[in-house]
């Protein structure tokens, strides 16, 4: 791990950790005192540094804003029932990080680089780490953006990684009402529907926005060959409760992000002896175990969202009502599971959490 001797720390003159209600703020729309940037420079990783949180200068030209290389991760920093501070599987996302930048055509980073940083990052604003409350968690936003400033279609030769983190509670505050999309696409085999670029989410604004726009809170993508098949959900990894197995669609279509947190709920799922199955789930399946009462439960999963309860599916034109949220027990057991793993409440038989 890089230690902080090695990264260059400029510190803002007075935190305004103090004066934020932790409670009331919306998600994603205050941000902690500091960030971290590393430059990619003649084909290596350097000035890595540590200075207040702003701005940056920009281009015109800049090449992301052009060709669209740019990436990022999603994780959460947790102030456990001790009041220490505890990351949630980091070097997951550092992999997952990387997976995304080699598909992408950019500089995979070293773990010195992102995992020394963020250790840094966190435990000097460890302030803004909420306290220890179900929902609530300190948000972290790695990103990768290529920089060169230059028109041409071609791999940049320079990049900028940049860390920032907010303080934030639940994404979702409310069941959600979700409609199937069933004429865009998110991801088609030999995409990149499997990583975390940004423009996988630049293109799901307009059906997510038509979505919105109908009455729903997010959409339920399907493949893009038939829309046939349950691929997930806008912002999240999807999964059902059907006839008392837990079921979620497989991986290997390489056309759904494998979840950090679908997989932390899979890993539970089989020690609690809850039955479980990856597989194919058509659409026809879902709603026709919507009208016989066989569905029992739908819910989303994602760093962000942790597990986000479903209360209705859309699908030409009909809203499916699902059982109440109250009464899904399967969803209810793991996300306790998983929240009390995270803030220390009970043992981590997994060593997901790495204290800062």
């Amino acid at each position: 791990m890089v230690q902080t001797a090695d990264i260059k720390i400029k510190k803002t003159s007075v935190s305004r950790a103090g004066s934020i209600d932790f409670t009331k703020v919306t998600f994603g729309s205050v941000f902690s005192d500091h960030m971290y940037i590393a430059d990619y420079l003649n084909g290596e990783w350097t000035d890595a540094r540590i200075v207040p949180y702003g701005n940056l200068p920009m281009s015109p030209a800049l090449a992301a804003l052009h060709y669209g290389q740019a990436i990022f991760e999603g994780m959460k920093a947790y102030r456990a029932v001790d009041n220490e501070v505890y990351l949630s599987r980091p070097h997951d996302n550092f992999r997952r990080f990387n997976m995304s930048a080699d598909r992408m055509c950019m500089p995979l980073l070293p773990e010195e680089v992102f995992i020394g940083g963020l250790f840094n990052l966190i435990n000097l604003d460890r302030n803004w780490v909420p306290p220890s409350m179900v929902g609530y968690s300190l948000y972290i936003r790695p990103v990768m953006f290529s920089s060169d400033n230059i028109i041409g279609v071609r791999p940049s030769a320079t990049y900028r990684f940049v860390i920032l983190t907010c303080p934030v509670g639940s994404y979702y505050n409310k069941p959600l009402r979700v409609k199937i999309e069933t004429d865009y696409s998110r991801a088609a085999h030999g995409g990149a529907g499997f990583v975390k670029a940004a423009g996988n989410y630049g293109a799901a604004m307009k059906p997510t926005k038509d979505a919105h726009d109908a009455g729903y809170d997010q959409i339920i993508w399907t493949d893009s060959a038939q829309h046939k098949y349950i691929e997930e959900a806008g912002t999240m990894n999807l999964m059902f409760v059907l006839r008392n197995k837990l079921i979620t669609a497989p991986l290997d279509t390489k056309t759904i992000l494998p979840g950090i947190t679908r997989e932390s709920i899979l890993t539970i799922a089989g020690d609690n002896k809850i039955p479980a199955e990856e597989r194919m789930i058509t659409v026809d399946e879902i709603i026709d175990g919507a009208k016989k009462g066989e569905l029992q439960e739908a819910f989303g999963t994602g760093t962000a969202a942790t597990i986000a309860r479903i209360k209705t599916i859309g699908y030409n034109g009909k809203d499916y009502e699902l059982p109440p949220v109250e009464s899904g027990k399967i969803s209810k057991k793991i996300y306790q599971v998983l929240s009390d793993i995270r803030r220390r409440k009970m043992k981590d038989p997994y060593g997901w959490m790495v204290k800062v």
